[in-house]
């Protein structure tokens, strides 16, 4: 099972620096901006970097492109934090051993902005006046569809009980993501394909690599 962690607090750092400084970076906005005022007001987080769309003015978030990327590290309230920080410690690190951190962080920040994306696609299509959105779930469903692609094409990498967890995750993420209104059900979506397609062009590159040495 990839997914029980087993590491001292030193060896997690040391093995997972990426996913390291990505919680760092998550828990130290999240004491700043709750510091600073109310995290669950939604113009104070956008005062922070939340992402946001409006249908008129700038329908894709285009005129901020950076509230894709600052968006990720900034969370509603403690619940929201420490879910997401969960997810992220548990499911993360065998992603970035797989990938080496070069890639990995990279890998992560792509698929937050894809969920920001599709989050902003369907708004205008939904003919919302506004978007407002903040939490590193869009990169997690992302880390999530890597290990979709894996178990779809790569299934050997992963023992049984690893293929299963992932397949309940995604299940019921996407119910919860479903039933629950303020979920950004589109920011999964969109983090969970482009996990899955970076991780596809991954491969690609992998066994064209294997190929050519030999």
């Amino acid at each position: 099972m990839i997914f029980l962690r087993y590491e001292s607090f030193g060896s997690y750092l040391r093995f997972y620096p990426g996913t390291s400084i990505i919680v760092a970076l998550n828990i130290i906005m999240f004491i700043i901006v709750a510091i600073n005022g109310n995290t669950n007001d939604g113009m104070h987080l956008f005062r922070y970097g939340a992402f946001f769309t409006s249908l008129y003015d700038d329908p894709y978030g285009l005129k901020e492109p950076w509230r894709y990327v600052s968006s990720i590290f900034l969370h509603a309230n403690f619940k929201h934090l420490l879910f997401n920080l969960f997810a992220i410690v548990v499911f993360a690190p065998p992603l970035e051993r797989l990938l080496k951190t070069a890639k990995y962080v990279p890998f992560f920040i792509l698929t937050g902005i894809g969920g920001n994306l599709l989050a902003a696609v369907m708004a205008v299509v939904g003919d919302k006046d506004y978007h407002l959105s903040v939490g590193a779930s869009g990169a997690i469903y992302g880390v999530y569809g890597a290990f979709a692609f894996i178990i779809i094409f790569r299934k050997a990498m992963l023992d049984e009980a690893s293929r299963k967890t992932v397949a309940m995750i995604l299940g019921f993420g996407i119910v919860y993501s479903v039933l629950v209104p303020q979920i950004d059900l589109w920011a999964h979506i969109g983090g969970a394909i482009t996990g899955f397609l970076l991780f596809a062009l991954f491969d690609r590159s992998k066994v064209r690599k294997q190929i050519e040495s030999q």
